[in-house]
């Protein structure tokens, strides 16, 4: 008698737990969606049931959060995901060891099920490691994304690359770039998602994780995760979590600005060998493609969804007096963008990893950085925060200010000029 009611207490305890089959890996991959591998170490089946039975009673909770969904570098980041977003409700959803076809079988349970206001994603390096290909990586990445997007055809979706490691891991450079390049095709054009490129803002010139930011070559430190927040700032700022509110700003006597942070009157496109204006957008807070948006005082560039495209914002007026040109920017990695003075481009970019200037000694990568050109006598001098970067950059006697768009996103503030007597 005393067997059987033990028996009973704990199918009880372990149905208010949540520990059952909802939450036990499948014996085998039979009828199990996807492709690859489901791994079934006894650590990570303990895990995996640990963990999701603890979700489990967190449901309501964490309803409308930001998701964090991956595997080992997602969940060790832990209690610190809070205080690297302090603004934003999130929900960290990382298993240590999991594989793209692991997180597809819990998506519906661990994320949907919250009702997430947005999802970020960062999986397949474990795939890697247990041999799987990179087709059946986005395989199985193009079956989330159709999940997330059937649950919510507008919620933002943040796909993180798979970040470097090291052949030692099992993870050679050439087999995540092949993934990346594979994941960024499933998604390729889709307007609800935005690729992040964490491979570039991590890896060396071999292509390999560095030990100062991953110790073991897999995981990142303390200093990685600052590193990939920073990273995610910008978007998660476009996207209605962060930044909220305008920032105060005061121009300095005798400047006017040339964008007022609520919409872009004064700006439109032209055609890019005559110049001449071709569509105005006054009073409106974005261009007709949403490429260009005014967002609580932020001009942003947003991230091309088909990975590149060169498209340029100018002023509706032309400037022909000697002048001083003042702003911020902001770009996400290797993002590529620029300023053009009357005419001529003028490189402004992710320096550091999207150069040209990479070795500038004041630039403040993934955060706001200050271009100031003067322009005197047909000649620009033109420095970040203070570095030089062209002190005789030839321009015409007049033209507009241009804003271009290349690859990643990029973000302008504080536009302002100060004619010059």
């Amino acid at each position: 008698m005393k067997s059987c009611y033990l028996a009973i207490v704990v199918a009880l305890c372990s149905t208010q737990l949540g520990i059952g089959s909802d939450f036990k890996l499948p014996a085998t991959d039979e009828n199990v969606p996807g492709q690859g591998t489901l791994r079934r170490h006894g650590w990570f089946q303990n895990l995996w049931e640990k963990r999701r039975s603890a979700w489990a009673k967190q449901v309501q909770q964490d309803q409308g959060a930001l998701v964090f969904l991956g595997d080992s570098i997602t969940q060790g980041w832990g209690g610190n995901l809070s205080k690297s977003f302090p603004e934003v409700k999130v929900a960290n959803r990382g298993i240590s060891g999991d594989t793209t076809r692991g997180v597809l079988l819990r998506l519906e349970e661990d994320v949907i099920k919250l009702n997430p206001s947005g999802v970020v994603i960062l999986i397949g390096t474990n795939d890697l490691e247990e041999g799987d290909s990179a087709d059946s990586v986005a395989g199985n990445l193009k079956l989330i994304i159709s999940q997330l997007k059937k649950h919510n055809s507008k919620m933002p979706i943040l796909l993180c690359q798979v970040m470097p490691s090291s052949a030692t891991k099992r993870r050679p450079a050439g087999r995540i770039r092949e993934i990346n390049q594979k994941c960024f095709a499933v998604v390729r054009g889709d307007p609800q998602i935005t690729v992040l490129d964490t491979w570039t803002l991590f890896a060396d010139t071999k292509g390999d994780a560095k030990k100062m930011e991953f110790p073991d070559l897999l995981h990142p430190n303390k200093a990685g995760y600052n590193k990939w927040a920073a990273a995610l700032r910008p978007l998660l700022a476009t996207h209605g979590f962060l930044e909220k509110v305008v920032p105060t700003f005061e121009k300095e006597d005798g400047f006017e600005m040339l964008f007022n942070g609520k919409d872009l009157t004064g700006w439109g496109f032209r055609d890019r060998k005559t110049l001449k204006p071709s569509k105005t957008f006054d009073g409106m807070k974005s261009s007709h493609d949403d490429r260009y948006v005014a967002i609580n005082g932020r001009l942003v560039v947003t991230t091309p969804p088909e990975g590149r495209r060169i498209q340029q914002l100018w002023t509706t007026r032309e400037f022909p007096e000697d002048f001083i040109l003042k702003l911020e920017f902001r770009a996400t990695p290797n993002a590529d963008s620029g300023v053009f003075i009357r005419k001529p481009q003028l490189q402004c970019r992710d320096y550091s990893l999207a150069g040209p200037w990479k070795s500038l000694p004041n630039y403040k990568p993934q955060d706001w950085n200050e271009l100031v050109v003067q322009v005197q006598g047909g000649i620009a001098h033109c420095t970040c925060n203070g570095d030089i970067l062209n002190s005789e950059f030839k321009v015409p006697a007049t033209g507009p200010i241009g804003l271009e768009g290349d690859r990643g996103q990029m973000e302008y503030r504080h536009i302002r000029m100060k004619a010059l007597k």
